[in-house]
């Protein structure tokens, strides 16, 4: 069985990552050099913001607010859509109060960039299919109804969508989805494109499985960063290494190794010409430049296995981790830059 699920950028707990990585951005763009691990919590119209920040670049917490409330607008969550939707329903960017928690970074974890500063593991992978991105075809699908259903903007920005398949055939499909009627379900053309697939592959097509449901977004539900990792990596089809990725700056593995997990997949897939998938281990040690890396196949065959010398500095010019591509990254997905 293959398994995948996505959610939107208005889901709660991807408000609270887009949070984290527009006021990344903020600083990156002032300091590229600034050292950042903040942590977000949203609930209802209330924003924590607790972590550590290290850069040249200064702002108050009255700039800090209003930072917050630009990204939670940038999700959707607007005085407009707010109106559509009721008060009682949705958040907006205008209403929110924000209460920070920053201080400066230690001086003994701000330290060079020639070594790594952390032990850790991390996964890779690649799929033959560049129609699916190179992704597992569930990951692939669940990723493209959500997407289209939060561009489309019939239901609500709150999306959810599981895919399963089972021996190569499509499964099931599971929608879950703000409305304020019934028949917004059967006005969006995604949805219906869906059931056409669904009816053409005799599975079931499951949307809002309890029924209606209008509060939506941090309003119903705490955001936290970092809870969403399947969805960020691969969902059901690799293994995950490391912390999240968000609320990080380049210089920590838990972003870089990963993002080189996948870029190191798809390289050797493509290079090799290859029509299985290609799965990449990464391992690094506090202090050394030097990772372990090890390319196999879905059935553990060894592709290749090597160390080679790699520092974060390396690593953050690679893919740009010094510039302001972090709400982006949050936006489009992890490894949309990843071609």
């Amino acid at each position: 069985m293959q398994v995948s699920e996505y959610v939107s950028l208005g889901h709660p707990d991807k408000v609270a990552d887009y949070i984290s990585s527009f006021l990344l951005d903020k600083y990156i763009r002032k300091d590229p050099n600034t050292r950042f691990a903040v942590e977000c919590q949203i609930k209802g119209n209330v924003v924590n913001l607790a972590g550590e920040i290290s850069s040249k670049a200064k702002f108050t917490p009255k700039q800090i607010k209003h930072f917050v409330k630009m990204a939670v607008d940038q999700v959707g969550y607007t005085k407009h859509y707010q109106r559509k939707w009721g008060k009682e329903n949705t958040i907006c960017g205008a209403d929110l109060k924000v209460n920070t928690y920053i201080t400066e970074q230690s001086p003994d974890i701000a330290q060079g960039l020639d070594g790594w500063g952390d032990q850790g593991i991390f996964f890779g992978c690649a799929y033959p299919r560049k129609d699916y991105d190179y992704n597992e075809g569930t990951k692939y699908l669940s990723t493209i109804i959500g997407e289209e259903l939060y561009k489309e903007g019939v239901v609500g920005k709150d999306i959810k969508v599981l895919v399963i398949k089972k021996e190569g055939r499509l499964a099931k499909v599971v929608i879950a989805a703000p409305v304020l009627t019934g028949k917004q379900l059967y006005s969006s053309k995604v949805i219906n494109d869906v059931r056409k697939i669904c009816d053409e592959a005799q599975c079931p097509l499951i949307i809002n499985g309890t029924g209606i449901f209008h509060k939506h977004g941090p309003l119903a539900d705490c955001g936290t960063t970092g809870r969403k990792l399947a969805v960020d990596f691969y969902g059901g089809s690799c293994r995950i290494g490391g912390g999240s990725p968000w609320t990080k700056d380049g210089t920590k593995a838990d972003l870089t190794l990963n993002l080189y997990a996948r870029y190191l997949a798809l390289k050797f897939l493509k290079d090799n010409e290859l029509d299985e998938p290609v799965y990449c281990e990464i391992a690094c040690s506090i202090g050394k430049r030097g990772i372990d890396i090890c390319l196999h196949g879905a059935d553990g065959q060894l592709f290749k296995q090597y160390t080679e010398e790699k520092s974060p500095k390396e690593l953050i010019k690679f893919f740009k981790l010094d510039t302001p591509i972090y709400a982006e990254l949050c936006r489009n997905g992890l490894f949309s830059r990843i071609k």
